[in-house]
């Protein structure tokens, strides 16, 4: 159980600083639910095992074991029977452990809603409307029509929950975004703060939901026109143009790996230097 609580607080660790894009497939509640399912499982297990049987299932030593085999003196071990019977009996002790166990998944959770409140939802409100505006602004350049880019503070349209960074009708004019996602382009955009991976994550999907308020349907197409424009995106945004290609590459790299979960989303062969996809075939840089 020790193993399963320390395994709990690397996963929090390492999804509070998205490392391996932890926070792009895999939701916060999923290793709190399962360590509540083995606390529960543990303390079921400990209230219904048996009660000793008196005396430990065994006499005590009596005098001709005192003379045959050196036992210690009998009121010495009348003295460690006490002792025995000041032992916390079993039901409560594991009623303990499963109080302690979630304490701590209690104290981990409160990490992660305080990490959280430090993002997107502890910006007031004027700023996010700022920054929800220069999205706005920067998909309609992609889109080359008005469009609204949203961040789903409620979570009723993208998330842990409905597995998305990103939605957007095909064709329509409004997208929402995670706040996670939404906080992201607001370190990159408003203070030129960069974590690479979570940064290149955050304009990729900003990209892809603007392809599909373009007009594509198709989400491998949609990904693989999102990467390529995603390079003058965060360019605009404040990268310079290598870091901004070096981001998008690795995004595409990173596209086999989520793809094997969603097959929908693997970017065609076509979607190469030179390929049907490519949307500008005159440079050989790509995306």
């Amino acid at each position: 159980m020790l193993a399963a609580r320390l395994g709990l607080a690397l996963f929090v660790v390492a999804w509070i600083f998205d490392l391996l894009g932890l926070r792009s497939y895999v939701p916060v509640w999923l290793p709190f639910l399962v360590a509540l399912g083995l606390e529960l499982q543990l303390f079921v297990g400990a209230s219904r095992s048996a009660p000793p049987e008196p005396g430990g299932g065994h006499r005590l030593p009596q005098s001709i074991d005192y003379e045959r085999y050196g036992y210690a003196d009998l009121d010495d071990e009348e003295e460690a029977d006490e002792d025995e019977d000041d032992d916390v009996p079993q039901p409560r002790r594991a009623l303990r452990r499963l109080l302690a166990g979630v304490a701590i998944a209690g104290a981990l959770a409160a990490v992660v809603w305080l990490a959280g409140n430090r993002g997107w939802d502890g910006l007031d409100e004027e700023t996010r409307a700022e920054a929800t505006a220069r999205f706005s602004e920067e998909a309609s350049r992609i889109v080359g029509r008005p469009v609204e880019i949203r961040c789903d503070e409620a979570g009723e349209f993208v998330g842990a929950v409905q597995h998305a960074d990103g939605v957007a009708a095909v064709g329509g004019r409004l997208a929402y975004l995670t706040p996670e996602i939404c906080h992201d382009l607001y370190r990159l955009a408003f203070r030129d703060d960069v974590t690479f991976s979570r940064t290149a994550r955050a304009i990729a999907v900003l990209a892809h939901e603007a392809w599909h308020l373009r007009g594509e349907r198709n989400e491998g197409v949609t990904e693989c026109y999102a990467l390529q424009s995603g390079v003058e995106l965060g360019t605009r945004l404040g990268l310079d143009e290598d870091t901004a290609r070096r981001m998008m590459r690795q995004q595409l790299a990173e596209n086999q790996l989520r793809g094997r979960g969603s097959v929908e989303y693997l970017v065609p062969e076509e979607c190469r230097d030179g390929g049907a996809l490519d949307l500008d075939p005159g440079s050989s840089r790509f995306p």
